[in-house]
């Protein structure tokens, strides 16, 4: 494991006003339906990439990084099973079974190998993807992912892991949540995933309000948020129990070079997992900024973004252990976030 490095600001795209979400559209996908955004290369040269959201996320979570890196990338940004404008998976849901979805839409619309990037849950969906179909992924961005962990205290969200025992939890939650405005299912959401709330755009947030009132009016919202949380613990219980699904194995079995971001103010996962999970990775860089939380590719989408170029251009050079680029520096292990 090896810091990050960064490009240049004047090598990413930086608007001056957020762009919209970017247009999407619902695709069959191995005798599914899955709904995925697509954001087009402004260069010939863009190369195909994969973003997949984490736990109670959409695609609509990576606009803003996909718009940075499109001189670079033409990326497709995937709505889980159950979340966004996905319909729910019909049979349980799994880590291997969200990896398999997006192995199928990378290999199905031919654009594979991929730069594959996951957040927290889809995090750990493309570290069991990256680890089990090397061929599908030419490098690996991880954004707060969602590694196993045993100590409760790595994570604020820990308190909630017995109400998953709870019958009927899904009717439940759907009831409390029914009880409760767009705005004040966004604003908490903001809270406890954002350093610093203050610094959403406005437009983002009337973006993302939007977003939650088409959330509660689906009836599956609730069950598929428990049933894919089931599925997220059942692998950290896994991987402490010797065999091939555990994510810590898989992960040191990965081959693309990777990037690892965490954002030091993270409440959902520990950034004391940051050095454990770049580590286990044999081709890592670690890039921690300070002054973001848990969704560094909404709150810092430009810091992100110009690590992510430097690996791109370590990959395209095939110097993984050297990279240094006559425009890059390295980054510091806390990166004050308004760089």
């Amino acid at each position: 494991m090896r810091r990050a490095r960064l490009v240049g600001v004047d090598r990413i795209r930086v608007p001056s006003r957020p762009h919209p979400p970017w247009p999407g559209i619902e695709h069959r996908v191995s005798r599914r339906r899955l709904f995925i955004r697509h954001t087009p290369g402004t260069t010939p040269e863009a190369e195909p990439a994969v973003f997949v959201h984490g736990l109670g996320g959409s695609a609509q979570n990576w606009t803003d990084l996909a718009d940075a890196l499109s001189d670079y990338l033409a990326a497709d940004a995937i709505d889980l099973p159950g979340f966004g404008h996905s319909a729910p998976a019909r049979r349980r849901v799994t880590i291997p079974s969200l990896a398999q979805d997006v192995a199928a839409w990378i290999v199905e619309s031919g654009r594979g190998p991929v730069h594959l990037a996951g957040h927290s849950l889809g995090g750990a969906v493309s570290v069991y993807l990256a680890a089990t179909r090397p061929h599908l992924v030419r490098t690996l961005t991880l954004v707060s992912p969602a590694m196993p962990f045993g100590n409760p205290r790595r994570s604020h969200q820990s308190r909630f892991l017995p109400m998953l025992m709870v019958p009927q939890m899904a009717r439940i939650a759907d009831r409390a949540l029914r009880s409760r405005t767009p705005q004040q299912v966004v604003d908490d959401i903001f809270l406890g995933t954002w350093a610093d709330p203050t610094r959403i755009h406005p437009q983002r947030r009337r973006e993302a309000i939007a977003e939650a009132r088409r959330r509660l009016a689906v009836p599956w919202h609730s069950s598929a948020y428990i049933r894919t949380y089931r599925g997220l613990m059942a692998s950290f219980f896994q991987s402490f129990v010797p065999g091939t699904h555990s994510l810590w194995r898989l992960a040191r079995q990965i081959e693309a070079p990777t990037l690892v971001v965490w954002g030091k103010q993270d409440r959902v996962i520990d950034v004391r997992q940051a050095p454990g999970t770049g580590a286990a990775i044999p081709d890592s860089r670690l890039l921690i900024l300070n002054r973001v939380g848990h969704v560094a590719m909404m709150e810092q989408p430009w810091a992100v973004a110009r690590a992510m170029v430097a690996m791109l251009d370590e990959a395209h050079q095939g110097e993984a252990h050297q990279g240094d680029g006559p425009r890059t520096r390295e980054a510091e292990a806390d990166l004050d976030s308004t760089v």
